[in-house]
């Protein structure tokens, strides 16, 4: 049985902000939603959102006797995080300027389990971070860390919305796991649904895909064209108005300080720009997963956008 108190104290020492532990179960209404979601065709061209459904809502099902959700959370929030400065046409989702957190947030967990092993011999379990069909934002409120927002990202108290997550899902019970956190704390604040840009905000907690502008700049292109709102690569918006984010700190490890400033940036700028030279300055970070070309589109979309608000 693994000691939760232990845990903690040695996910904050390789550097999380936040960790809470949970028990592993199916989280049947969950699932529900999402299949209605599923049904309204809000995923767009989200294809691979429908497929492992029996394992997204039960981490039981993606290790063997799964008993434990090690659930970890670290700050990323940085000067572009706050928000661009009117007419800017290349901003850059503000994760998107550090280093690639998938590479640094799993490295974190593999000496968090490392650790954990020499404490207990034998423990078995996985690393997840963003690229598993793993519920983890429902596994963060499992866990305490906090709530989901009405732009149905995890919010948390401390730091807001601008963090990443990773996971631990360990074959072993804890001797104590955390409550789940009750309720929302959002009041009656609609800062994110009335700041999105396309609308993509259809109802609290429910994103309609194929109006975000995060997916239509990052993901497979949907059929529909929307007004990107200056965005090149993900989007902030509803992000950057939310006040637990304005009242947020800083980032406090230094793996997600940031390595350009978008800002600097201007569209000419990333024209010209070669793919030597992007891979020289960006190949660390996020925007390798759409690539230059993508960005160069996105970019040129800009140039030729919809009015504001409008699917063509």
């Amino acid at each position: 049985m693994i000691r939760t108190e232990v845990v903690k104290n040695l996910a904050s020492e390789v550097g999380f902000d936040l960790c809470g532990v949970a028990p592993c179960r199916h989280l049947a209404q969950n699932e529900e939603w999402f299949r209605r979601w599923l049904d309204r065709g809000m995923n767009a061209s989200l294809g691979y959102l429908e497929r492992n459904l029996d394992k997204r809502f039960d981490p039981r099902r993606l290790v063997e006797g799964a008993r434990t959700a090690v659930v970890c959370a670290v700050g990323y929030k940085n000067r572009a995080s706050e928000g661009y400065p009117a007419g800017c046409r290349t901003k850059i989702a503000s994760y998107a300027c550090a280093a690639d957190y998938h590479a640094t947030v799993r490295a974190m967990l593999a000496r968090l389990f490392e650790e954990l092993r020499g404490m207990w011999p034998g423990l078995r379990g996985r690393a997840f971070v963003d690229t598993a069909p793993l519920l983890e934002k429902q596994l963060a409120v499992e866990a305490g860390l906090g709530w989901i927002g009405r732009q149905s990202l995890l919010v948390t108290p401390r730091l807001g919305s601008f963090v990443v997550l990773g996971e631990l899902i360990l074959a072993d019970e804890a001797d104590r796991y955390d409550e789940p956190f009750e309720g929302t704390r959002c009041g009656r604040c609609r800062n994110c649904i009335e700041s999105c840009p396309t609308g993509a905000i259809v109802a609290p907690r429910v994103v309609d895909a194929g109006r975000c502008i995060a997916c239509h700049t990052i993901e497979r292109e949907p059929a529909s064209r929307i007004d990107l709102d200056g965005w090149i690569f993900g989007c902030d918006r509803c992000q950057s108005c939310c006040p637990y984010n304005r009242n947020a700190p800083m980032h406090a490890h230094p793996a997600f300080d940031p390595l350009f400033d978008p800002e600097a940036m201007t569209p000419e700028a990333w024209r010209t720009l070669g793919p030597g030279e992007f891979e020289a300055r960006f190949g660390r970070t996020p925007l390798t997963r759409s690539g230059l070309e993508r960005i160069r589109s996105n970019i040129a979309a800009e140039a030729d956008a919809p009015e504001p608000g409008t699917l063509l």
